[in-house]
């Protein structure tokens, strides 16, 4: 099933879509058929990525003089979509957003050390902010780093990291200073055999099952002074918010192409699935249904297009990256779950794609910021 074209945007080059080709070849090569297996082991292990890596997948937007193709976001939102194609859940998402930290906040010196093991899968990067005590209120967080000579000792611990156990490069918010948002700041950890951290308990989640979620905890952990990203105290609040609309679309993206899978699979089934001698497909109701689906799937993909295409232009603001975060992901979950109902009983069966895209799919109006925060963050703009 071929959903209607939608009109050419300028990001939308015939390169762009040789990159789409040769990243949906590999994936399906070295990816899809270990799935199945990732997702009962919890986890994607770090070496895959190397791979992944070394053909220009991981981090393409990256300039050139550190390894990358010195390409638009575009491109990585690109690798995203394909990513969720083959159910890969968001983990070189974070990958991205932790690097263009680096990127766009770190000194000469943590860019060049860093960022190149990153574009080349080498290092696996993760970022620890949720707390247990604080999700969204990131002015709340207490892991403390104090400043001992010339290094920082970091206490405290984090829940909800992605990539937490198979990282090797860690961008930590902590406290640094004072309550509230001025006394935030990111400091980079090389987790490997750091002596005090410690991964926890790998969490056990609904849906997402091939990536790792985890505790971590920090006791009396040391780590140079010249980790501070940018090398100045106070500025981490800053530094997270200012990469937000890039990471709305990170999980935009996916949102889109899960609705797409869920309608071209559902067609199908529908097509082959008998119920009182006919087609479920020749009932009214599931036609109208598909037909709503369909029209949804056009509409969000125009929205994520256009947003991708203001990301690239540099006008993409905040409010429009909150809108496409919340409404995006709602219409995920209403998708797919209109979809699952029309599979009947094997639609709650893991064994079929539709029940995992349904528990996979639950996280994205949580993570990245909650449906609700983004609607207050909305409306705040509209009563200035």
């Amino acid at each position: 099933m071929q959903l209607p074209q939608l009109y050419q945007f300028p990001w939308m080059t015939a390169e762009l879509e040789d990159f789409r080709h040769q990243v949906r070849r590999y994936l399906k090569g070295e990816f899809a058929p270990h799935m199945d297996a990732w997702r009962r082991q919890g986890f994607i292990p770090p070496e895959v990525w190397r791979g992944f890596g070394e053909m220009g997948f991981m981090l393409p937007e990256m300039p050139e003089s550190l390894g990358g193709s010195g390409v638009s976001k575009a491109w990585q939102l690109v690798v995203q979509d394909e990513l969720t194609r083959v159910e890969v859940p968001a983990l070189t998402g974070v990958h991205s957003i932790a690097s263009h930290y680096i990127l766009e906040y770190g000194t000469p010196e943590q860019q060049a050390k860093w960022l190149p093991q990153l574009v080349d899968g080498r290092s696996l990067a993760a970022i620890a902010m949720t707390e247990p005590g604080c999700g969204s209120d990131l002015k709340a967080l207490k892991t403390s780093a104090r400043l001992q000579g010339d290094s920082y000792v970091i206490n405290g611990s984090k829940t909800f990291i992605t990539n937490g156990s198979t990282c090797s490069l860690l961008v930590l918010a902590c406290r640094t200073g004072e309550a509230g948002s001025k006394g935030v700041s990111l400091i980079v950890l090389e987790t490997k055999n750091l002596p005090g951290f410690r991964v926890g308990r790998r969490l056990e989640k609904m849906g997402m099952h091939a990536g790792d979620t985890c505790e971590l905890f920090f006791d009396n952990v040391k780590v140079p002074a010249t980790h501070l990203l940018g090398g100045v105290e106070g500025r981490g609040f800053a530094q997270l918010m200012s990469q937000l609309p890039y990471e709305r679309l990170l999980i935009g993206v996916p949102a889109a192409a899960v609705i797409e899978m869920a309608l071209e699979m559902t067609v199908a089934y529908t097509q082959d699935r008998k119920a009182f001698g006919h087609a479920v497909s020749d009932f009214q109701n599931t036609r109208f249904k598909l037909a709503e689906v369909a029209t949804i799937a056009h509409t969000v993909r125009g929205f994520v297009n256009d947003a991708i295409q203001r990301l690239v232009d540099g006008t993409l603001d905040d409010t429009a990256a909150y809108m496409a975060k919340w409404w995006c992901t709602e219409q995920q979950c209403k998708v797919v779950d209109e979809c699952l109902q029309l599979f009947g009983g094997y639609g709650y069966m893991n064994e079929y794609p539709i029940a995992r895209l349904y528990a996979d799919s639950r996280v994205q109006r949580i993570y990245g910021g909650t449906t609700e925060v983004m609607k207050d963050l909305i409306a705040r703009k509209l009563f200035v």
